[in-house]
């Protein structure tokens, strides 16, 4: 290919477009061309990318934003490469709803700040952070929680993943679970406050269950009573 460059009009001083670009080879309909203030680049006689006046760059679209990356049909990747070629990185536009950030390679991914690391994701499912650690640990998630007043007609005032509450009668409950634990090797935690004196909450010997759990709210002379305030929280 030969291109002539003139210091004054620049290549030629030809604009050229897509289908035939200002600068291209034997194949006359890929190349790069100009416009008013932008730079592309076409293979087919289709803009591939471009940048725009503001140092914008648009990759299968016209750069709205610092980096526009857009194709048309399939899910669009920016992947990073290692020297041997093989992808340790991705982001992936999904569909309409999400996007997905990973690695194809046997790595976890992290999260850095100010030259830390602040959190990561194992490659066995693992989401650590730092939130007052110390250091980066694993984070184990509340599966379920509730808030509920147990006098009369047990009602709800608060809860994540419980569908609702089965009185067993006095200072008898049963938590319903949305959806299922993995296993009933949980830990519970329950407090109770009872409208007279002091209480505790305590698994019965019915115990744990995937779908459900059931405790008893005592006074402190373990007799049941129907607590005011009772709360419940699951952990796995």
């Amino acid at each position: 290919m030969t291109v002539t460059i003139n210091g004054t009009t620049g290549i030629a001083g030809v604009d050229g477009s897509a289908a035939t670009p200002a600068v291209q080879g034997a194949d006359t309909n890929t190349g790069v061309f100009y416009g008013t203030d932008i730079v592309a680049v076409s293979t087919g006689g289709t803009e591939r990318m471009r940048v725009d006046a503001s140092g914008n760059v648009g990759i299968g679209a016209t750069p709205g934003t610092i980096l526009d990356v857009y194709k048309a049909s399939g899910n669009p990747y920016l992947r990073v490469y290692t020297g041997t070629g093989s992808v340790q990185a991705y982001v992936q536009a999904i569909d309409s709803t999400y996007v997905v950030m990973g690695s194809l390679s046997n790595h976890d991914l992290g999260l850095v700040t100010n030259g830390t690391e602040v959190a990561r994701l194992t490659t066995a499912g693992l989401f650590k952070f730092n939130s007052g650690y110390g250091s980066v640990a694993t984070a184990y998630g509340c599966r379920a929680w509730v808030n509920f007043n147990g006098t009369g007609t047990v009602a709800i005032r608060g809860s994540g993943n419980v569908t609702s509450i089965t009185d067993n009668g006095t200072g008898d409950y049963t938590v319903n679970f949305t959806t299922a634990i993995v296993d009933a090797n949980y830990s519970a935690v329950y407090t109770v406050s009872l409208s007279a004196g002091a209480g505790f909450g305590e698994t019965t010997n019915s115990g744990l269950a995937t779908t459900t759990a059931r405790f008893r709210s005592n006074n402190t002379g373990a007799t049941l009573v129907d607590a005011t305030i009772a709360c419940a929280s699951f952990f796995r």
